[in-house]
């Protein structure tokens, strides 16, 4: 495998913790019969750019499925963290209605409903069905779909021609 930044062969274990079920894939009564699915939870350092990385084993879609069932907001001492630290970088970065935010994998919009409610203009990105939904509830907008680059290059180009699915312009540093 190569590093998913820098392209280096990736030879180098950083923690390998031997092989579990994909956590939230529960089974149905069916799969009871069944042998369970295992995945490595083997995660690398590239030893030219130190990116940590986890191997590949299985596809977004077999993970994040329409039925997946972690909604970040059943923490409580989660979301006083997100409260806290929305209150944080407000301040660090004197974030107001002139600001746009987006959370990459927003689920159930735990942080994001912190800037709503501060009038700052945000957007999830969220492939569960389930926990958009929720983040929706709230007045959070969110994309439905998988980060990844040709999401992240979209929305750089619409940012670009004053484009965008949100109402607000986004600037992306990295285009």
């Amino acid at each position: 495998m190569n590093c998913r930044f820098c392209g280096t062969l990736l030879t180098d274990t950083f923690i390998d913790l031997g092989a579990a079920p994909p956590s939230n894939g529960y089974l149905s009564r069916d799969d009871l019969t069944k042998p369970e699915v295992y995945l490595p939870l083997k995660v690398l350092v590239c030893h030219s750019c130190l990116l940590v990385q986890t191997e590949g084993y299985t596809g977004a879609n077999e993970l994040f499925h329409p039925d997946y069932a972690y909604f970040s907001s059943t923490s409580t001492t989660w979301l006083a963290h997100a409260a806290r630290y929305c209150t944080m970088i407000r301040e660090r970065l004197h974030l107001g209605k002139q600001s746009f935010v987006i959370e990459i994998a927003s689920n159930d919009g735990y942080l994001l409903k912190n800037f709503v409610a501060e009038g700052i203009p945000c957007l999830g990105i969220e492939p569960t069905a389930s926990t958009a939904e929720a983040a929706e509830k709230q007045g959070i907008p969110v994309l439905h779909e998988f980060f990844g680059l040709p999401l992240g290059e979209q929305l750089c180009s619409d940012s670009r021609q004053g484009r965008s699915h949100h109402r607000q312009q986004c600037v992306c540093p990295y285009a």
